[in-house]
């Protein structure tokens, strides 16, 4: 079953959500560039969303293969680095159309910047479309300017296409006091408002994304998208994550 015109999901406590994921989630044990197992491994979470009846959009970042703010690091131009990382974040979404069309899944990518020979320019009432007639949209290419992260730029496509919710895959399976993979006494929160994150300083999503993401009201939840199965158990309302809100 695909979100086709007029269905509504049965089991899923959402409708239309945006999954972001970073570059690096995409990586594997690799240093830089992709692992096709992890490729498809999120292609099968996403292809069992779509099952339950949910349309979905994807932001994927471009750190597994070039970031910007890293660019400027070794004296790049800021603007020109975080270009380079702009078109990564194209490989990527091409990457996962692969995945997802193997799964016959059907999927679109649209670029912020325009490359008319490989995706779609970014249109909005376009991409609506397609995820009313039960697509998966991919918008690579952030939001075309630079100086801003994928995460906000997920928070700005996830406003823009009215979902009700954005995913944040990551490697834990919620928000913590600080990363639990080096800290064992750190805190892992249930549940947290928007304007907890920003006093917290918790670095969920950078500020621009979650202050979006909180004008809109659009609940944002984290979970690890390196467990089996999360994405559609996040989506039924159950597993492990967290749930960011507009009151707690």
């Amino acid at each position: 079953m695909t979100a086709m015109e007029g269905a509504m999901p049965t089991n899923a406590r959402y409708g239309r959500v945006l999954l972001k994921i970073s570059g690096e989630a995409l990586m594997g044990n690799r240093e830089y560039g992709l692992d096709p197992e992890i490729v498809a491994r999120v292609a099968d979470e996403v292809h069992s969303v779509v099952g339950m009846g949910v349309e979905v959009c994807l932001v994927i970042g471009g750190g597994n293969i070039f970031r910007g703010v890293s660019g400027a690091a070794t004296g790049m131009e800021r603007a020109t680095a975080d270009y380079m990382g702009m078109l990564a974040t194209v490989i990527n979404a091409l990457a996962m159309q692969s995945a997802l069309e193997r799964r016959g899944v059907q999927t679109r990518v649209q670029s912020a910047i325009p490359m008319a020979s490989v995706c779609e320019p970014y249109i909005r009432r376009r991409a609506v479309r397609h995820m009313e007639k039960g697509r998966v949209v991919i918008f690579g290419a952030g939001t075309g300017n630079p100086f801003f992260t994928t995460d906000t730029a997920a928070a700005l496509r996830a406003s823009e296409m009215g979902c009700d919710a954005l995913l944040k895959g990551t490697k834990v399976d919620g928000v913590y006091s600080a990363d639990p993979n080096k800290d064992p006494s750190a805190q892992r929160f249930e549940t947290l408002t928007h304007l907890e994150v920003l006093a917290k300083d918790l670095q969920v999503m950078d500020a621009s994304a979650i202050s979006l993401a909180r004008e809109n009201k659009i609940p944002i939840l984290v979970f690890s998208i390196h467990t089996a199965g999360a994405f559609a158990e996040v989506m039924a309302g159950r597993g492990k994550f967290t749930i960011i809100t507009e009151e707690g």
